[in-house]
């Protein structure tokens, strides 16, 4: 085999001008898909000639061979010395490769790879793989296990060494969905599961679980060892990719797709596949808490790996149960006038399917609460979850293609399914200890507030066990976190889902008590974090820890105690308002609240103390925060991400409608006009943002109830505030056409001509 040190650069002399004729001439006819396309189309004799000069190691010749000798109807079973032997010389290549940690593959690095895909190596295996399915006419083609193996261990190895092979095998459609049919032969499942895994973590559209042959009868067929392994793949085939904020991903050009398009996503389509599967959501649970009451045996020590497994599996089970929870939800709040409704596409075809998967959801969460998950994470949080730092590390979101360690990638899934199940299951209390679910029932004696359902409901036999629940460990190591470490990122996210929803005063207090929101303060003003994710995660949090709690802002007070302080936090909001104006909507909602309260000395008192309640109370303020939030929008512009903008100011509105100031307020705006000396460019803006609101949030979606139940204002006023700036009489005082000059109204485009 070459060493490095005799390269396998084009441009070295020794190679002479024939041998890169040769690599230009296939790399033309590969580009151009004419001509000579792989190396097994030139002579023997010049092969063998060009090979010691170009140190090929007789790999074209080798694949030369190979390929005379599988054509079909030939005996495959005489082949497999050659595969092994051109085995030989690529695993040493890998080997090197995942030892050494290199993140890029390089020519260099991996000259044996290098040449056997260049001289058509990968289509050749590829082929011979494929062989049985090709043939039409005689006997089937006989493939060996270990013929099969060897095949595909070559294959994973190019994937490894060599830039682009991934990418070419993922685009072959026919081939995907024939890995997924070598699974079911056990002797190869593990090779077959690590191919497709990584080929898959680098499609750009999701495969159809649907169109693979007997998938039912092959799920079925897994023990639950490689159910585990399954279920990494799986895990890139239910959730939706992350899609950035590109113009292909607006909002305007989603609800475009879905007017178009008659059929749900793969994502969706997939979820559906696999509720379909007899018996498939049991099994799962069940792999999901074997692991931990494996690992609670003192006597047990699963490895990293093993974890991995049981999070991939924990994961899929999540975002299943969690398509029953959302059809659910919709079924609750449909509405009688189904005509000025639409509904999505997918609900046609899943009634049977929720009618299984619903019925499980119940017995999922008693199964998954009874095998005691959260206590036995609990148990294992410092000796195996964050048993010690990792380096540094970039943030990759939910989705996103990631080279992190496995240590690193390891501790972000384990945040997300803190983070699903703190969202989206009933149980969150069970992330506490019963100390901590007494000290919870105490803060709502004290202040003499009702203790919520949930908590009243939660089995104290199932909570965490010992003085510290999960919840506090997991801010606890967030304390300690680097400054800008992305764990910051999803583990605000994690703490922030326990929060979310309608406001719940004793959580607040719970985690107020644990130095958490100075612990904020302290990232966002003082410590330098230039994170925008880390940043944004924090507002978010520190938005749903401080919302209508007045105890948050007397501590706020008392940490950002100087002039100084104060101004540096509203640098940081002001800086970017994308990331911040969760906050901004909590203040002005607070603000509301509190000033209704005058009758309470201690709401009072701290209002008449506190800098941010001062600068939030005094209007120009709230007009400056309108006036932008309004500004950095468009319909044309708007994602997932930035919609909350738009929301922001609909609340800033709403409050002002309440009190009969919306004239004021839209006065405000059109003088904003003027003075900028763009007359109508603002208000028209608006207008056609709050045109696709209504087009957006009326089409019976979660998003409505997920606004009400954290504003504490009903959606129907809501929509009412809506109409009513939305109103068509010139007259009316609340109307936003009555704010702009006719020489500048341009209301009635339609969205897409914007």
């Amino acid at each position: 085999m070459a060493t490095r040190s005799s390269g396998f650069s084009r441009t070295q002399t020794s190679r002479g001008n024939s041998c890169k004729n040769i690599f230009n001439k296939i790399r033309q006819g590969q580009i151009r898909g004419v001509g000579l396309t792989r190396g097994s189309q030139f002579p023997v004799a010049l092969l063998e000639e060009r090979d010691k000069r170009a140190q090929w190691q007789g790999i074209p010749v080798l694949l030369r061979r190979l390929h005379e000798s599988s054509h079909p109807n030939s005996d495959l079973s005489k082949i497999h010395s050659m595969v092994m032997e051109l085995s030989s010389l690529l695993s040493m290549e890998a080997m090197s490769f995942v030892t050494e940690e290199r993140k890029t593959p390089q020519e260099s690095i991996s000259p044996n790879t290098y040449t056997f895909d260049l001289f058509g190596g990968v289509d050749l295996f590829v082929e011979i793989l494929m062989r049985p399915t090709l043939t039409v006419q005689g006997d089937l083609p006989i493939l060996s296990d270990d013929l099969i193996k060897d095949c595909l261990s070559v294959l994973y190895n190019c994937c490894i060494c060599t830039e682009g092979v991934t990418k070419s095998l993922a685009a072959r459609e026919d081939f995907v969905t024939f890995l997924f049919t070598l699974m079911s032969n056990k002797k190869i499942f593990l090779q077959t599961a690590t191919l497709i895994e990584d080929i898959l973590s680098v499609r750009k559209e999701i495969i159809q679980l649907e169109e693979i042959p007997n998938l039912a009868s092959l799920v079925q067929s897994f023990n639950q060892q490689q159910l585990a392994n399954f279920c990494r793949i799986l895990s890139v085939t239910i959730s939706e990719p992350d899609v950035g904020v590109d113009d292909k991903h607006t909002l305007l050009a989603r609800s475009t797709q879905q007017k178009t398009s008659t059929c749900p996503s793969r994502a969706e389509s997939n979820q559906v596949t696999l509720v379909n599967i007899p018996g498939f959501i049991e099994r799962l649970c069940k792999l999901a808490t074997r692991k931990v009451t494996e690992a609670a045996d003192a006597s047990a020590r699963l490895e990293l790996e093993d974890w991995h497994s049981w999070l991939d599996n924990a994961l899929v089970l999540d975002a299943l149960m969690q398509l029953a929870i959302e059809e659910a939800e919709q079924s609750s709040t449909e509405s009688s006038d189904e005509s000025s409704l639409s509904s999505r596409p997918l609900r046609h075809r899943l009634p049977q399917s929720m009618k299984i998967i619903f019925t499980l959801v119940t017995q999922v969460h008693r199964m998954l609460a009874e095998f005691k998950l959260i206590p036995g994470l609990n148990n294992l949080f410092d000796k195996l979850i964050w048993r010690r730092q990792p380096s540094g590390h970039v943030l990759h979101r939910q989705n996103q293609n990631c080279d992190c360690s496995p240590e690193i990638s390891f501790k972000i899934q384990f945040l997300r399914l803190l983070q699903s199940f703190s969202d989206h299951h009933e149980n969150k209390y069970l992330l506490l200890s019963g100390q901590e679910l007494n000290e919870l029932s105490d803060i709502y004696l004290n202040a003499n507030v009702f203790e919520m359902e949930a908590l009243n409901n939660t089995d104290r036999n199932l909570v965490c066990d010992g003085k510290k629940g999960l919840l506090t460990r997991l801010i606890s190591v967030m304390k300690k976190e680097p400054i800008d470490s992305s764990f910051r990122f999803w583990q605000a996210r994690a703490v922030e889902s326990f929060l979310r929803g309608t406001p719940s005063y004793a959580d607040q207090v719970f985690l107020l008590r644990r130095g958490l929101l100075e612990h904020i303060l302290y990232c966002i003003i003082d410590s330098g974090c230039k994170s925008h994710d880390v940043l944004q995660s924090y507002f978010d949090l520190l938005g749903e820890l401080m919302k209508f709690n007045i105890d948050a802002f007397k501590r706020f007070n008392k940490y950002v105690n100087t002039e100084e302080k104060f101004q540096m936090f509203l640098t940081q909001i002001n800086s970017s308002l994308v990331d911040s104006n969760m906050l901004v909507r909590c203040i002005v909602l607070s603000l509301d609240r509190f000033e209704s309260q005058t009758n309470d000395v201690k709401v009072v008192e701290v209002f008449s103390e506190c800098r941010l309640l001062s600068h939030m109370a005094q209007v120009e303020n709230r007009l400056s925060f309108l006036f932008r939030l309004t500004s950095i929008i468009n319909v044309q512009t708007l994602t997932q991400e930035n919609v909350s903008c738009l929301n922001t100011s609909l609340v800033i509105l709403m409050l002002a409608r309440r009190r009969d100031k919306l004239p004021l307020y839209l006065s405000a705006l059109r003088e904003k006009e003027y003075a900028e000396k763009y007359p109508g460019c603002l208000l028209n803006n608006f207008h056609n943002l709050l045109r696709f609101w209504q087009h957006h949030y009326l089409n019976k979606d979660k998003d409505s109830t997920c606004l009400e139940n954290s504003s504490c204002i009903p959606f129907t006023y809501w929509k009412e505030t809506v109409s009513v700036l939305l109103g068509s009489g010139r007259s009316s005082r609340c109307a936003i056409a009555s704010y702009i000059d006719e020489a500048y109204r341009d209301l009635d485009r339609d969205f897409l001509e914007l």
